[in-house]
Order: structure tokens, then sequence, then C-alpha cells
């Protein structure tokens, strides 16, 4: 039997009285009171009187608390709302994704999502995108401690020999999952197995870290030697960090995205030419980013992964690592080569929030929400629409520079108008 409105409103102030009291915290409300979405509510209406600030727009969503807390949050208070937009049409020739896409932007940052969209046109009117995953495989990488380097070599002899022992046993914890390759690297004593992993339509970095836990209890109940698992991450995996080795080795999928854009699409859309586009990016990207120290040499692959993450549900902090990459441009007789090489994109279209209402919205314009058939493909067709979406962007603020528009383009659409 539901709670009448008396009822309800005394369990309210009998909580926050609580609160005020000091004897519950703001974590255990959810236990205390049974249900996520009243605890969320009495935090909030908490948070209002103590700091005397209104939350009415936090208060706004249509989540159901009740399902995601243990599942993506804890301790909620509301939401927070991103304007989306949407770019497109854009034309990509992939593997997986074949056709025009409309692809979903979540920003606050004025003028992008204009750039973009005439990237777009640009690509789509060259004769689209073309883009491959090169390589796909997720990567946790357990940190193991030996006696010796002489013990470490033994070690590392033994994974090598034993590779299909460890594959059954990542198995036993996932069903989805398939550990694929074993990359091993010593340093002094110490061992890192940087374990890879296919992981389907999800992202996989949960999944690799439970099968990579039941792939060390396996090393250590087997093998006959001394060694001691110090940490299931030894950060040579390497997730929310930029990093030379998921540069060379890939983690996630390893995309490249390219197109041939012609000369009077260049001169009539972006309002530059092939030859100072590439200046800029031999300048700018390489050159400039060389000067800098830079681990990424390109103009803004940040820009456009970070709104399509916060669109779709991906990890967002793990835009960090997917946004390094590469920039390359050739002039060929008045048209102009274009590519981008993206070595750690990390995306998925199950699990993370992938699932809560409006993401799963904004994947389906692109016909990748949930799980593909056979699974993996829809993963991998989204990867190469964010490719192909980079390389648009790209090619967008190489002209934009090229032509001197950048500064006019952010006085028109991206000036401060809020208080």
């Amino acid at each position: 039997m539901e709670a009448s409105g008396e009822e309800h409103s005394k369990l309210l102030e009998e909580a926050l009285a609580r609160l005020e009291r000091g004897e519950i915290s703001l974590s255990r409300l959810d236990r205390e009171l049974g249900n996520s979405n009243l605890a969320a509510l009495v935090r909030r209406l908490y948070l209002e009187r103590k700091l005397g600030v209104s939350l009415s727009a936090v208060a706004s969503t249509i989540l159901d608390f009740e399902e995601i807390v243990g599942r993506n949050i804890e301790n909620p208070i509301g939401a927070v709302q991103v304007p989306l937009a949407v770019a497109g049409p854009l034309r990509v020739e992939g593997e997986y994704a074949r056709g025009d896409f409309y692809v979903p932007l979540a920003t606050t940052e004025g003028a992008l999502v204009a750039s973009i969209n005439r990237g777009m046109k640009a690509v789509t009117l060259s004769g689209g995108a073309r883009v491959r995953v090169v390589k796909d495989g997720m990567a946790r990488a357990p940190l193991i401690r030996t006696p010796s380097v002489e013990d470490a070599v033994r070690l590392v002899e033994w994974v090598r020999e034993n590779e299909e022992r460890l594959r059954e046993a990542a198995s036993r914890k996932t069903r989805h999952g398939r550990l694929v390759e074993i990359q091993p690297f010593i340093v002094g004593n110490l061992v890192w197995l940087r374990l890879v992993y296919k992981t389907g339509d999800a992202m996989g970095m949960n999944m690799a870290t439970i099968a990579s836990d039941e792939v060390c209890r396996e090393i250590e109940a087997s093998y006959d030697g001394s060694m001691e698992c110090v940490a299931l991450s030894g950060n040579l995996c390497v997730d929310k960090k930029a990093s030379h080795l998921n540069k060379l080795l890939g983690r996630g999928k390893y995309v490249v995205a390219e197109a041939l854009l012609k000369r009077d699409v260049i001169e009539g859309v972006l309002k530059a030419s092939a030859e100072a586009i590439h200046y800029v990016n031999l300048s700018k990207n390489l050159l400039g980013g060389a000067v800098a120290g830079n681990l990424g040499f390109n103009a803004h692959f940040a820009n456009i992964i970070a709104a399509i993450f916060i669109a779709t549900g991906q990890d967002v902090a793990q835009v960090v690592e997917s946004s390094m990459g590469y920039t390359w441009t050739e002039p060929r007789g008045g048209d102009l080569y274009v590519s981008v090489t993206l070595p750690s994109l990390e995306v998925g279209t199950v699990g993370g929030g992938t699932w809560l209402p409006t993401q799963r919205e904004a994947l389906s314009i692109m016909g990748v929400a949930g799980g593909g058939d056979p699974p993996g493909v829809n993963a991998l067709k989204f990867a190469e629409i964010v490719a192909a979406s980079v390389l648009a962007g790209e090619v967008n603020l190489l002209a934009a520079l090229a032509a001197g528009h950048l500064a006019r383009a952010h006085e028109t659409l991206a000036r401060g108008r809020g208080r």
C-alpha cells in the first residue's frame, strides 16, 4: 500500500532531521528509505536547506534512480542537462558503417556543431569518408612481483607456455569477452602482463578487469615459482591516461578514416585551398605539436569525441586516450587527401551509460543502439562513424584556420549571451 501525501511528507522530514543531526549519512539514504528516487529527493532538499540554493533545474529529469543506483551512480540528487545537437548527413564507406548518417553531439561549446557540420558536408560532397578498424582489443595489465629478473623471465616463459590455460580461466568470468593476446613487459624483477580481449559490443573495461582478476588467480594457483600479484591494474593498460603505449599497440578500436577532398568542394564549401590546408596541418599539427611535446598531432580530435561520448553514454574520462592521434594531408593536383588515425578509440553500444534512455536514443540515431548481430558489429560500426566524424571536424577547423575564419565563426556563433 502506497504512503499518503501526509505520510510521505513526514518520512521526508524525519530523514532530513536525521541528516541534519548527523545520525545518518547521505550515502546511507537509499538503504534507510528503501527507495533511491526518494533518497535523491531527500539529498536534494537537504542541500537546498543547508547551502541556501535552489536545485529545481537539477530536479528536472526522466531518470529512474531505482534502476540506476548500484549500476551507474551513487548518492544522486538529480541530473545535469547538456544541449544535444545533430550534424550531418555524413557519408561513411566503412566495413560496418555504410551510408549517410546523422551524428548526435552533446556540447556547450558554440560553433563546434556548425564546424563539424560544414566538415561533414565537404567530406560527403567529395564522396564520403572511407574507414577501417585496423585493430580491436581492450587491455588490462596486472602487475606481478617476482624475486629477481631470472624469476621474471621464468614467469613470462610459463605464461607463454600456458596461454590456453589462461584463456580458459578468463572465459570463466565472461560470456562475451575473449582473451586474444598476452603482451608481457619486464622491468627489473617486475612483470606486467598486458591482457588484450575481444569484448563484443561493450567497451569492455569492466569485462577485461574481471577476467584479468581470474587470470591472476589461475597463475597464483598453477605457477610453481615465487610471484605476487601487486595490482590488478599496473598502468600499462593504459586506461584514462595519455601514453605512447596505446598509440603504438592500440587499445579499444584502432581506426583510420580518410577522404579525398575535391578541389571545387575545398574552394566552394571550405573557402580555402588544398595547399593552404596542407601547410596549416604541417606547421600547426605536426611541427607545432612536436615543439609542444604533444602525444597527439591533431587540431581538435577531443572536441568531436567528447561531444559524441557525452551524447551516447560512453566513459567520458576515456576521451584522454581516445583523442590521441594523427592528422595526415597530401595535396593531389588541386584535391587534398586527408586522413585521421585514432589508435585508442574506446567505445561501446552496450554497458556503462549506453542503456540510459536519452543516450540509447542518441545511439539509435546512428542505428547502433544495443548489441549487434553478430555480437561486436554495432560497436565496430559506431567506431567507424566516430572516426569519420572526427575527420570531418578536423577538415573544417584546418580549413577555417587556413582561410582566417576561426575568430569570425566564434564571434558569430559562440559569443557569450548568458548572465
